[in-house]
C-alpha cells in the first residue's frame, strides 16, 4: 500500500475555506463554491479540492449532500480547535494524552447514546460503519469516516456540551492523524471496522454498559495502530534521510 500524503495544495483548499468562513462569507446552511469555480478560482486539481472537502467534512466544518453540494453544517455547536491546536504545538501534547482525553470524553457519550438515541440518530451511526467497509481501501477515507463516526455518536448522547467538546478534540486528532492515516494497515482497518460495527449493534440494542466498554477497547486499539503507523512513517523518513546524505556523498552512486 503506496503512502498518500496531503500536499501543500490541500492545505491550500482548507485554508481558503476557513478564511470565507472566518469572513463571514460563509455561514451556517450556506453551500460551497462549486467544486469547478474552487479548482479555477485556486488554480488546483479536482482532486485536491475533493480531498480538502472530504478532510473538511472530517473536521465538521462542511457536510456533503448527496446530488445537492456541500454546506456549511448545523448541529451542535463546534467549538474552535484552533486554540488548541496552538496549545498542542507549544506544549507537545503526545499521543497518549489525545486518546486519554478521547476516553474520558467518549466512553460516557457512547454509553449516554445507548440511552438517547433517536431513529435518525442510529440511521447516521449505521451509515458511517457501512461506509467504513465499504472505504477499507482508501485509508485516508476510511479516516473521514471513522471520524464522522464518533460525531455521529457524540450527537446521539443528546448533550451538546459534551458533543461539542468531542468535537473540539477529535478535530485536533484527525489533524494529528492524517499524516500517517495512509500507512495503515489492510488488517488493521479490518479490526476498527468491526469494532464500530460493534459499537453501533451495542448502541443500538440499549445496552449502555457494553457500549462504554467496547468504546474503551476501541479507543486503545486505535492508539496502538496510530502507534503503529507513526513508526512507520519515522523508519521511512530516516531511510530517505539516510539514502538522501548517501547520494550527496557520492556513496553507492
Amino acid at each position: 500500500m503506496s503512502p498518500r500524503i496531503s500536499s501543500p495544495s490541500t492545505e491550500q483548499v482548507i485554508s481558503h475555506v476557513r478564511d470565507l468562513i472566518a469572513r463571514g462569507h460563509l455561514r451556517t446552511g450556506d453551500r460551497l463554491p462549486p467544486e469547478r469555480h474552487l479548482v479555477t478560482q485556486l488554480g488546483v486539481s479536482r482532486p485536491t479540492v475533493r480531498g480538502a472537502l472530504r478532510a473538511l467534512a472530517a473536521m465538521g466544518v462542511v457536510e456533503a449532500r448527496h446530488g445537492s453540494g456541500t454546506y456549511i453544517p448545523g448541529g451542535p455547536p463546534k467549538l474552535d480547535s484552533q486554540g488548541l491546536s496552538f496549545l498542542a504545538a507549544l506544549h507537545g501534547f503526545t499521543r497518549d494524552q489525545m486518546f486519554e482525553a478521547r476516553r474520558v470524553l467518549e466512553v460516557s457519550a457512547a454509553g449516554l447514546a445507548a440511552e438517547r438515541a433517536t431513529g435518525n440518530d442510529l440511521a447516521a451511526i449505521a451509515e458511517e460503519v457501512a461506509s467504513l467497509f465499504a472505504t477499507m481501501d482508501d485509508p485516508e477515507l476510511f479516516l473521514v469516516h471513522d471520524m464522522q463516526f464518533h460525531r455521529a455518536v457524540s450527537a446521539a448522547c443528546r448533550n451538546p456540551i459534551l458533543a461539542s467538546l468531542i468535537e473540539m478534540v477529535s478535530t485536533l486528532f484527525f489533524e494529528h492523524r492524517r499524516p500517517t492515516a495512509a500507512r495503515a494497515t489492510d488488517r488493521n482497518l479490518r479490526d476498527a471496522a468491526d469494532m464500530h460495527r460493534r459499537i453501533y449493534l451495542a448502541i443500538r440494542g440499549r445496552h449502555a454498559e457494553q457500549a462504554r466498554s467496547l468504546m474503551v477497547d476501541h479507543l486503545r486499539q486505535a492508539a496502538m495502530h496510530h502507534a503503529e503507523e507513526a513508526r512507520e512513517a519515522s523508519h521511512a523518513l530516516t531511510t530517505r534521510s539516510t539514502a538522501n546524505g548517501r547520494r550527496r556523498r557520492g556513496v553507492g552512486a
